[in-house]
């Protein structure tokens, strides 16, 4: 039988897999229950299923280029654009006490279109290059605009670089730097973390280079998203509004009707962007930081974490491992609903939370359900790709989609006529905790938050009538399959994922390897290892590899490589030693890590229970006590990096420094 993950803190027994813990003990961690608190919006009292969802994909949602005459370098077919982050307000769909509340945002946009949350999207052709001028438009009045979020200037940020300690937020403004997760893209514009820049780009990280941005879109038909990537703030920036939809189409996938391969396009394919967030009663934005807030017990006293008050007056702002909203959010809008025809839709999912793993299913509900209390069994539908395009076509009625994860569906409305239901709810049943693989009748109580509103998403109300002018003609037969890379191997690298504790005594993730290895300064290195350390991935350019991922901590961590798409290969059960080791930090000071010992290969691990990879991957589920392979070729030069997307964790130094091809990368 699985352990649960709090056994596994309990006996360090993995999946079957044992590691011994000589000279540390984790702490068990409690319920992440979120008790309704004073001054904290009621997810039970918030409308369901009654504000329309913006399709991210609608005309009047993609952002147009900018008229320029001078395209000297493209023979004028490249795409031009000017986008600014700004602050603006706007209605998610709170309400209080029957009055409808304004929240702040950030968002990506530009004068002529505006500023939404997400920004809008960008709809790209295939090999034709776009051009980006990205603005940080954060100030009033010229002056610099504090943070929406609490900051915690502990953690190793963009301010605290050396050369950079004398800048703040309130006199220099918020850094900020774009990212197009999963562009196949140039170094110098890959929204690199050290890379970012102050309003009026006063301020420049010590890897900007430009502030116009070329993406080639020289890859497949995909869907990738834009977001903030910035050194130590990339939780806070994001949970800030910084997103949008970044869409490559080529001459097979083309979003039109008559497509050769006969998809849903136009008015029938979607595109939705689900997060979770919190607000407060007044409809502001509220993420955890302080004594008193949701999950400070749980990462802060309960795991025996000591704040110096001079760094954290009162006890915060701090960081926290993780983040779980009790506020589903759909393009902008908390719980929204579509409006569909008995026929085939199309949907870009893109899952954008901080940590939460989604498990969604569609369910048919009574006329008006807003729970899914009478729900019938869970419905089929096809996943025709993921994060890096078109995969081999597969009918399930289950998904995980893990943080920073696309997959593209196709559901068949025409389903509910049958049932007789004018409603289908899009039903989440992973847990409101860290993820371990388990979800449903699997998960304890104190994975679920009390009177939870998390297990609904969004509805479909089946209440247009069939256009018959628009043909319906998708087959998953005719789609391709997925062929996978067929490249010969260079290199196997054998890398790792570790929970340490930081300096203050709190949780923090780590990567590193998980055998002895020369990183690019000539150091031998083992175990966990911090993001400003020597590299120590430094694959040859056109190289093709496989990373094999040792999992040597309690939860799942989504695993996104820039730059590359690949194929993921499998998994297999291991067991080991974990030793500890210092590690050091970002300050001097040294914290607590660990080293892999006598690693035993066990049994192959069968695909997990729905998840979907036979698809081309940037992002991948590496799961507890299991190595998780991943093979991909590398086809540009430089400075990139790869961490874990749970956007928690890649700010407390989940994240490491990568580079391709020659040359020793420049200290962070």
């Amino acid at each position: 039988m699985k352990k649960k993950r709090r056994d596994f803190l309990k006996t360090s027994v993995y999946v079957g897999a044992s590691i011994a813990l000589p000279g540390f003990a984790f702490h068990t961690r409690n319920a992440l229950g979120v008790p309704l608190i004073t001054g904290l919006s009621d997810p039970a009292l918030q409308p369901k299923f009654v504000e329309l969802a913006i399709n991210a994909l609608a005309p009047g949602f993609i952002f147009r280029p900018v008229d320029d005459d001078d395209d000297d370098d493209d023979n004028g077919t490249a795409s031009k654009f000017d986008i600014s982050t700004r602050q603006f307000s706007a209605e998610v769909g709170l309400v209080n006490n029957g009055v409808r509340l304004t929240t702040n945002l950030w968002g990506y946009g530009n004068r002529n279109q505006g500023f939404t949350w997400p920004g809008r999207t960008f709809e790209v052709t295939q090999g034709t290059p776009t051009y980006v001028t990205w603005f940080n438009g954060l100030t009033k009045n010229r002056r610099p605009l504090p943070h929406l979020l609490p900051v915690d200037t502990s953690l190793h940020w963009a301010y605290s670089l050396p050369g950079y300690d004398q800048y703040s937020i309130g006199d220099n403004g918020v850094p900020l730097v774009p990212h197009l997760h999963g562009g196949n893209t140039e170094s110098a514009s890959d929204g690199l973390p050290e890379a970012f820049f102050s309003p009026l780009w006063k301020v420049k990280g010590p890897q900007w280079k430009k502030n116009t941005y070329t993406y080639s879109n020289d890859q497949a038909a995909s869907s990738l998203w834009v977001h903030d990537h910035c050194l130590g703030l990339t939780r806070l920036n994001v949970y800030a509004g910084l997103s949008s939809f970044y869409i490559i189409r080529d001459e097979i996938d083309t979003g039109k009707t008559n497509n050769p391969l006969g998809l849903p396009a136009a008015d029938y394919e979607l595109a939705y962007a689900i997060q979770d967030r919190m607000f407060t009663d007044t409809g502001a934005l509220f993420f955890p930081s302080s004594p008193g807030d949701p999950f400070y017990g749980d990462f802060i006293t309960g795991e025996g974490a000591v704040l110096p008050p001079d760094l954290f007056p009162g006890g915060g702002p701090t960081a926290l491992a993780e983040f779980f909203g009790d506020h589903m959010v759909v393009n902008g809008k908390i719980w929204p609903k579509a409006e569909v025809e008995p026929r085939n839709y199309r949907m870009r999912m893109l899952n954008g939370c901080d940590s939460r793993f989604l498990v969604v299913r569609f369910r048919a509900v009574p006329t008006g359900a807003t729970d899914l209390n009478s729900a019938g069994e869970p419905l089929p539908f096809w996943v025709i790709g993921s994060d890096q395009g078109l995969g081999t076509p597969t009918t399930v009625d289950t998904l995980v989609i893990g943080p920073g994860e696309r997959f593209d569906l196709v559901f068949d409305f025409s389903q509910l006529q049958h049932l007789d239901s004018p409603r289908v709810i899009m039903e989440n049943i992973g847990g409101d905790a860290p993820f371990n693989g388990e979800f449903g009748n699997q998960l304890l109580p104190e994975d679920l938050f009390a009177d939870r509103q998390t297990d609904r998403i969004m509805a479909f109300d089946l209440v247009r009538p069939l256009n018959q002018s628009v043909p319906d003609a998708f087959n998953p037969a005719s789609l391709p399959a997925y062929a996978g890379n067929t490249e010969p191997v260079d290199k196997v690298r054998k890398l790792a994922l570790f929970e340490g504790k930081d300096e203050f005594g709190r949780l923090q993730p780590l990567l590193g390897v998980a055998e002895p290895t020369i990183d690019v300064a000539g150091n031998l290195v083992n175990g966990s290892i911090a993001w400003h350390s020597p590299t120590t991935e430094n694959p040859e350019f056109g190289a093709t590899e496989i990373w094999e991922i040792y999992n040597a901590t309690p939860d799942a961590h989504p695993i996104h490589v820039h730059l590359v798409h690949f194929q993921v290969l499998g998994r297999q059960e291991y067991t080991s030693d974990l030793i500890e080791q210092p590690v050091l930090q970002h300050n001097g000071t040294f914290a607590v890590g660990f080293r892999l010992e006598n690693i035993v290969l066990g049994n192959e691990v069968i695909t997990p229970p729905g998840v979907m990879e036979d698809a081309p991957k940037d992002m991948v589920t590496a799961l507890p006590g299991q190595v998780t392979r991943i093979k991909m070729t590398f086809n540009r030069n430089g400075r990139y990096v790869w961490h874990c997307h749970i956007l928690s964790h890649e700010d407390h130094e989940m994240m490491r420094i990568m580079r391709v091809g020659p040359g020793v990368p420049p200290p962070a």
